[in-house]
């Protein structure tokens, strides 16, 4: 007579159980730390972009008293801005260590919001993500774009 095996054993079930653990306690700390690189790379992107909308707000409130207007500067990992006439820094702050900023680092605005100088087009890169951020030069209108 033949016996039909109709489930599993505990001991079998037990092995299957502790290899899905295995491979979970090795795949999820990197998802997590992957998905906190992408959080910081977007952060750092939004960031950059405020700051330079904020320099376009300080030259545009400012003209009055300061026609050459103000600038943002990316200088390794930091990014400035200061009034051009003076010298005289308004803020600054840190780029993550791990996010990469490639292509125009200066951007300067007169007293109508326009931009002056450079080409208007920053990438911010990190954790497998791209952001482009540019600026449009006649209206000095600021975008943060995903790729």
């Amino acid at each position: 007579m033949k016996t039909v095996r109709k489930g599993l054993t505990l001991i079998e079930l037990t092995i299957v159980v502790m290899i899905i653990g295995a491979l979970a306690f090795i795949a999820v700390p990197r998802l997590i730390m992957a998905t906190v690189a992408l959080g910081r790379t977007n952060t750092c992107a939004e960031r950059i972009a405020a700051a330079i909308r904020h320099c376009r707000t300080l030259a545009i409130s400012k003209a009055l008293n300061n026609q050459p207007g103000f600038e943002l500067d990316i200088i390794d990992a930091n990014y400035i801005i200061f009034n051009v006439r003076t010298g005289d820094v308004n803020e600054t702050g840190a780029i993550p260590a791990d996010v990469t900023c490639k292509g125009d680092t200066k951007f300067q605005f007169g007293p109508f919001g326009n931009r002056t100088v450079g080409t208007g087009t920053l990438t911010v890169s990190g954790g497998g993500k791209t952001y482009v951020i540019s600026v449009i030069t006649s209206t000095g209108m600021v975008q943060c774009t995903k790729q």
